[in-house]
C-alpha cells in the first residue's frame, strides 16, 4: 500500500545536502515553467493571427519542450532515489506505490505525462470537432491540468527545500517560489482569458471568474515563502510577462493561414493588457502586518473583501481608458485584433458587453465575487499553511 509524508519531522541537522545550493531539479522546472507559459501565449497568438496550423509549430514544441524537461527530469530523480544508494535522499522522500522521491517531483512527473497526453487528444479533438479557438475545451482543460502539475510540482519542490535550509540557501529558494508562484497566477489567468476580455471588464462576471481562485493560489503561496512582499511580487512576475510578451510578439511579422479573414494582419496579435491584480495585492501586503494576529476567518474576510474591492476600484475605469482613444497605439495594443474578429464585433468597436441582462444579477454576480474572494482566501490559507511544513 502506498504511503506519502510530506511533513514528518526531520533531524535538525537535515539542510540542503552538501553545500548543493539550488538542487538541477527545481532549476529544471523553473526553466520548464518559463518555456511552457511563453510557448502557451504564443501558441494563443499563433491562433489568433495564423490560425490552427500543423502540431509543430515552434509554440507547440516550446510548450513540449517543457513537458518532456519536467517529466524525464523528475523521473529521472525519483528512479535515482528508489534506486540508488543515496540515503540522505531517500530519509527526505516520499512513497508513492513503492517508488521514492521529492513530494514535488511525483506532482510534476505526473503533470508532464498529462501534457503529453494532451497533445495527440487535441488534435484528435480538432479533426472531430473542427477548428476551435476556444480555450475551455476538454483537450485544453487536460493541458491546463498538466502545467498546473508542473508548477505546482515546482513550487513545492522549492518550498521542501527552502523549508530545510538556512541563511542565503533559504532566501534564494524564497525568491525562486516567488518566481514559480507568479507563473502559476499566470496559468490561471490565461485559463480565465475568455471572461477578462475588456469588453467584460464593466461586467460582474469578470470579477467573479477572477475571484475564483485566485487568492487561494496567492495566499498560499505567500504563506509558504513567509516574504513580506511575496503577493506584489508574484503578481508583478505575472504582470511583466504578459506585458513582455504584448510588447515583443508584435514586432514579428506573420499572415493569416486561413479564413474567412476580417482583420487586416501584419504581425503576430498580442493578448489583451494584464489585469491589475498587482494593486490590490499590494494593499494585501501592506495591511499584512495588522491581520497576522487575527484569526483565520477574519483574515479571510478582510482580505477577500479589500482584494475584491481594490480589484473592481483600479480596473473599472481602467477598462474606461482601455476603450477609449487613449488607449490605442502600440504601448496597450487594443487595436490588435484577431483575424477572425467581426468588424461589427464588440471587441473591435471598443464598446462594453452588458452580460448581466438586469442590475439584481449584476449586484448578485458583484456579492459572488466577494464570497468567492473570501472562500478562495480561507482556504488559502491552510493551503499556505501546510506549504511551510513540506520537507520531503
Amino acid at each position: 500500500m502506498s504511503t506519502i509524508s510530506a511533513t514528518a519531522p526531520l533531524s535538525t541537522t537535515s539542510t540542503l545536502s552538501r553545500a548543493q545550493a539550488i538542487p538541477w531539479l527545481v532549476w529544471a522546472n523553473v526553466i520548464a515553467s518559463v518555456s511552457i507559459a511563453s510557448g502557451l501565449y504564443w501558441d494563443i497568438s499563433w491562433h489568433e493571427t495564423i490560425g490552427r496550423d500543423t502540431f509543430w509549430t515552434p509554440a507547440h514544441l516550446l510548450i513540449q519542450f517543457g513537458a518532456v524537461m519536467a517529466a524525464l527530469g523528475s523521473a529521472w530523480v525519483i528512479m535515482h532515489t528508489t534506486f540508488g544508494g543515496d540515503t540522505e535522499a531517500r530519509r527526505n522522500s516520499v512513497n508513492v506505490l513503492g517508488f521514492r522521491g521529492p513530494l514535488g517531483a511525483f506532482i510534476a512527473a505526473w503533470g508532464g505525462g498529462a501534457m503529453l497526453t494532451s497533445a495527440p487528444f487535441d488534435n484528435w479533438w480538432h479533426e472531430a470537432y473542427g477548428l476551435d479557438v476556444k480555450i475551455l475545451s476538454p483537450p485544453h482543460m487536460l493541458l491546463a491540468l498538466g502545467i498546473a502539475g508542473i508548477m505546482w510540482g515546482g513550487a513545492i519542490l522549492a518550498a521542501s527545500y527552502m523549508n530545510r535550509a538556512e541563511g542565503a540557501d533559504h532566501k534564494r529558494l524564497q525568491r525562486i517560489l516567488l518566481f514559480v508562484g507568479g507563473f502559476i497566477i499566470l496559468q490561471s489567468m490565461i485559463v480565465k482569458l475568455e471572461y477578462t476580455n475588456r469588453v467584460l471588464l464593466h461586467s460582474g462576471i469578470s470579477y467573479v471568474v477572477i475571484s475564483i481562485g485566485t487568492l487561494l493560489l496567492l495566499e498560499g503561496l505567500a504563506r509558504a515563502s513567509g516574504h513580506r512582499w511575496a503577493r506584489t511580487i508574484m503578481t508583478g512576475v505575472y504582470s511583466c510577462f504578459v506585458l513582455l510578451m504584448l510588447w515583443v510578439l508584435p514586432l514579428f511579422p506573420a499572415q493569416p493561414k486561413l479564413g474567412p479573414v476580417y482583420q487586416d494582419i501584419t504581425h503576430m496579435v498580442p493578448l489583451p493588457f494584464p489585469i491589475l491584480l498587482v494593486v490590490p495585492a499590494f494593499v494585501l501586503d501592506l495591511i499584512w502586518p495588522r491581520l497576522q494576529r487575527a484569526s483565520q476567518w477574519r483574515q479571510a474576510v478582510i482580505g477577500g473583501v479589500v482584494f475584491t474591492a481594490v480589484l473592481i476600484a483600479v480596473e473599472w475605469p481602467f477598462a474606461t481608458f482601455l476603450m477609449s482613444p487613449a488607449a490605442r497605439n502600440p504601448f496597450f495594443a487594443t487595436i490588435d485584433f484577431p483575424y477572425f474578429a467581426l468588424p461589427t464585433s464588440p471587441t473591435v468597436r471598443h464598446v462594453f458587453v452588458r452580460w448581466e441582462q438586469s442590475s439584481g444579477e449584476f449586484w448578485r454576480n458583484i456579492l459572488l465575487a466577494f464570497l468567492f474572494a473570501v472562500v478562495s482566501m480561507w482556504i488559502g490559507t491552510y493551503w499556505g499553511n501546510w506549504m511551510k511544513k513540506v520537507r520531503r
